[in-house]
């Protein structure tokens, strides 16, 4: 596998050297030789001035693969300069829902145009999949499937299987419904292929396999392709009538997001954020998040400001200040990201809540006394004075019990709020941090210097 990926990189090391030096006929010779998902990649990895050039430079028939290994944002940008004959030519077979998640990118117009001009199966079976949100497993499905029935022989299925011309990709299983489309079973592929020809499917099939619900998070379904190691799983709706099928590249897809999310959160950036977008796009998006970190701040600074009358007596408190906010910052962090990581992986509930918030609780203190003990000697070695250890001390073993608490607490109430604990957490978290780290420093030292 690493092999695989190093000689990928330098395939694309070659392309973007041929690119830089001007000679195009290299570029599209190398580029229409690369897989689809590499084309997305180069794509994603150029420089706006680039990408233009190099998107002229794809096949037309490569252009729907290309477009669906991209990240929303350059996939709007790609299809905002195309009419509904162009959509309508790249869409032409591709998945189900490859497809939806393209025309979720054009106008209600385009899209109407391209619905319009595929035939009634066609168009039937992709309204299905548009119907339901992306983030659920109806958005993730494609209703290209293979069904059987439960009284068919082994060899009947096997005549029928011969009969396609081929069979969709990431295929581990047939799907056995009854005359009402409802999902019975599946018969795996290996199964079939060692099985004697004469028993039926109904012999052979497995029932115990739970289909997942039309309208079941796309997290919750990551987590139980991740459980069970399945390729593919079937889709039913209310009624457990099949209406397709998701496979695991989609669900790749999907932790690859939340992974994205996740990360770019914590720095307040949508996971689509473009790392070659231009400065007047990627400039008003991070200045939002600036000016709610600096409100924050000036809650942080205006608790200093009451306490200036003690720094001015002790300018020791101004140089030890920090370190009590610091400490309190990483050990909330710490926390916040340990419950933010079994939320979001599924292993918080109400039964085991509040067993974790006594164990963030038992941590915080445990390592508020080790490190109040060490600052407080440093400290006091530091100013020759055993006061501002003492007090010292007691502020960092405060913060700390604080942090952890707060750590805890923070994304279980914004999760019951519906409000993303990776966004907003880290904000909360640091001024909650610096405001009772610089109050129990300052109003302790203020308490005994007066």
């Amino acid at each position: 596998m690493d092999q695989t990926l190093a000689t990928s990189q330098r395939t694309l090391d070659r392309l973007s050297a041929a690119l830089e030096s001007g000679t195009f006929l290299d570029v599209r010779r190398m580029l229409n030789g690369l897989p689809p998902a590499d084309v997305a990649h180069l794509l994603e990895s150029s420089p706006p001035k680039y990408r233009h050039i190099l998107w002229q430079m794809v096949e037309v028939e490569e252009e729907g693969e290309v477009l669906g290994e991209l990240s929303d944002e350059l996939q709007a940008h790609f299809l905002s300069d195309m009419g509904a004959a162009e959509v309508a030519m790249i869409t032409e077979g591709l998945a189900d829902d490859d497809i939806a998640d393209i025309l979720q990118q054009v106008p209600v117009r385009i899209t109407r145009e391209v619905l319009t001009a595929m035939d009634h199966q066609d168009r039937a079976r992709l309204e299905q999949v548009m119907h339901y949100p992306d983030d659920v497993a109806g958005g993730l499905m494609s209703t290209d499937t293979i069904t059987i029935r439960a009284r068919l022989t082994l060899d009947v299925v096997l005549r029928y299987l011969r009969r396609h011309v081929e069979i969709p990709e990431m295929t581990d299983n047939l799907i056995v419904v009854n005359r009402s489309d409802q999902f019975i079973g599946l018969l795996p592929l290996r199964t079939l292929l060692v099985s004697d020809p004469a028993v039926s499917v109904r012999e052979m099939m497995q029932t115990d396999v739970e289909p997942i619900p039309v309208n079941m998070s796309d997290t919750d379904v990551a987590r139980l392709f991740e459980r069970n190691d399945w390729v593919s799983a079937p889709v039913v709706d209310d009624n457990g009538r099949l209406l397709g099928r998701i496979t695991i590249d989609d669900v790749v897809d999907v932790i690859r997001e939340d992974a994205d999310h996740s990360f770019m959160s914590m720095a307040g950036l949508d996971e689509e954020e473009d790392t070659f977008a231009p400065v007047s796009r990627a400039a008003p998006r991070r200045a939002v998040w600036l000016g709610i970190n600096l409100a924050t701040a000036f809650i942080a600074s205006s608790v200093i400001n009451l306490f200036q009358d003690t720094i001015e007596k002790v300018v020791a408190l101004a140089v030890l200040m920090p370190i009590v906010a610091s400490m309190g910052g990483i050990a909330g962090t710490q926390t916040l990201t340990v419950l933010i990581r079994g939320i979001a992986m599924g292993q918080v509930g109400r039964n085991n809540q509040l067993w974790l918030i006594n164990r963030e609780l038992i941590i915080g203190a445990l390592n508020g006394v080790l490190w109040a003990a060490v600052v407080a000697v440093a400290a006091s070695l530091w100013f020759e004075d055993w006061h501002i250890g003492l007090i010292i001390a007691a502020a960092m073993m405060i913060n700390l019990v604080v942090a952890a608490l707060t750590g805890a607490l923070l994304p279980l109430l914004m999760t019951r709020l519906k409000i993303d604990p990776a966004l907003a957490g880290g904000v909360v978290l640091t001024t909650v941090t610096d405001v009772v780290g610089f109050v129990s420093f300052l109003g302790l030292a203020t308490l005994f210097y007066a």
